[in-house]
């Protein structure tokens, strides 16, 4: 077993671990804050959920402007300088919330904490991408979704427990956790811009803005980004929206939402892998459409369900969509992108977070504050669907343009199994199992 384990250790350099440990420090202070956030602000500003939804959407405005300029600021001035930028950013305005009384002054420090914060967020992607060889990508991306997974499933217990006692604890750990990582990558990463970019003709800032159009051309990534985010539109629910909805509609308490979202990341850090292993034989596309209908029906069960142990099962349900779905986006938009404009494709990935963030939640509140708040689970169940249509149809649109765009197992598997990954290459498992996007 530690033979094993060293074995797989030292298939990934060095950096990669220290990334992977940094996010997961980062990581765990995001996940003792942002599943209480639209708690705190009904309570500390005596609010409804539709200026909630508004707050959410300046940070998605926020995040949308910062990732632009943050994609090309990266492939510009590095990966390492703009993280360690969005990381001090980031510290900074979780403590600068703590003193705002007034909600007009917190709309315009959440705007730049939006968009500030979001600069280093292609900046990581994109360094991932430069330390990771083709082969070992998809599980080089696998594993930091384990780390993530593993703060998600220590994170919410905890923000929990400090919620139920004092709210500004959250900002001070989220803070924290940001100068540790910023720490630790200022001291022991370093830069891993690929050298060649380094020795060409510098780009101009407008240059590098300008190359975002060779991205919105990609018309087969543009169009699994929108697709992306529907899907992101509905999952968002979880994070911003299911807690008040709880909390108002079923007396449901801090504490038991915070076990609520662990239980989602614990089943990812157990079953990934099993499941993984069953499914990687099936076209991806349609396995996020599969996905996808299982998101449908674990969030529409919320609009139907009233006890403490529906609301777990569904949150399963919700999870076993998740493990099908999350794996393949990123290795994906990491494989679409050329070398030299990684940062600019992975800040355009990030609107599958963002146009979300800007529309999902003040859609909710407006549903929330004014009617039946039970129709934000129905419309999620309806979105699921509509997703789901999408990323089918995307199958069959690239499959009939003889078009293949090929995918390794999209989390990690035993590692020794896998032989080769490229875009256009099918890949191999097993010496003789050829799995593709398509077929």
């Amino acid at each position: 077993m530690f033979n094993n384990l060293k074995s797989n250790y030292n298939q990934f350099p060095k950096n990669f671990w220290m990334v992977a440990f940094t996010s997961f420090i980062d990581q765990l202070g995001s996940f003792i804050l942002m599943p209480f956030i639209a708690l705190y602000i009904t309570a500390r500003y005596d609010i409804g959920m539709t200026q909630v939804g508004f707050i959410f959407a300046i940070v998605g405005a926020g995040n949308m402007i910062g990732g632009i300029l943050g994609g090309a600021l990266t492939d510009k001035f590095g990966r390492k300088t703009m993280t360690l930028f969005g990381l001090l950013a980031s510290g900074s305005f979780s403590i600068v919330i703590i003193f705002i009384d007034s909600l007009t002054v917190l709309y315009f420090v959440i705007l730049a904490m939006g968009l500030m914060g979001s600069l280093a967020g292609p900046a990581r992607s994109a360094m991932m991408a430069d330390i990771l060889p083709p082969e070992k990508r998809t599980e080089g991306f696998g594993i930091l979704r384990i780390t993530m997974n593993l703060a998600a499933t220590i994170g919410p217990a905890l923000g929990g427990f400090l919620a139920a006692r004092s709210f500004t604890a959250l900002f001070i750990v989220d803070a924290v956790s940001s100068g540790i990582t910023g720490l630790l990558f200022y001291f022991v990463i370093p830069e891993t811009k690929p050298k060649a970019a380094e020795d060409a003709v510098p780009e101009t800032l407008k240059q590098s803005m300008g190359g975002y159009k060779d991205v919105l051309k990609d018309w087969k990534f543009m169009i699994f980004v929108g697709v992306s985010s529907l899907m992101a539109l509905v999952y968002m629910q979880m994070q911003g929206t299911l807690s008040v909805f709880l909390r108002d509609s079923h007396d449901f308490s801090t504490v038991n939402f915070g076990y609520l979202i662990s239980l989602n990341a614990f089943m990812v850090v157990i079953f990934q892998f099993w499941l993984t292993k069953r499914i990687k034989k099936f076209p991806a596309l349609i396995m996020m459409a599969v996905g996808n209908i299982i998101y449908g029906i674990g969030f529409g069960l919320y609009g139907f369900i009233s006890t403490v142990p529906l609301f777990f099962v569904a949150m399963a349900i919700i999870t076993v969509g998740e493990m099908i779905t999350a794996p393949f986006s990123q290795t994906i938009a990491a494989n679409f992108a050329p070398e030299d404009k990684r940062g600019r494709y992975m800040a355009v990935m990030q609107w599958t977070g963002i146009l979300p963030m800007l529309f999902g939640v003040i859609g909710a509140g407006l549903i929330m504050d004014n009617w039946d708040s039970r129709w934000v689970w129905y419309f999620a169940g309806i979105f699921s669907a509509l997703a789901a249509l999408g990323f089918a149809l995307l199958h069959r649109a690239i499959k009939s343009s003889d078009k293949k765009l090929s995918v390794q197992d999209s989390l990690v598997v035993n590692s020794q199994e896998t032989e080769a990954f490229s875009m256009e290459i099918p890949v191999k498992f097993d010496k003789d199992l050829e799995i593709s996007i398509l077929e």
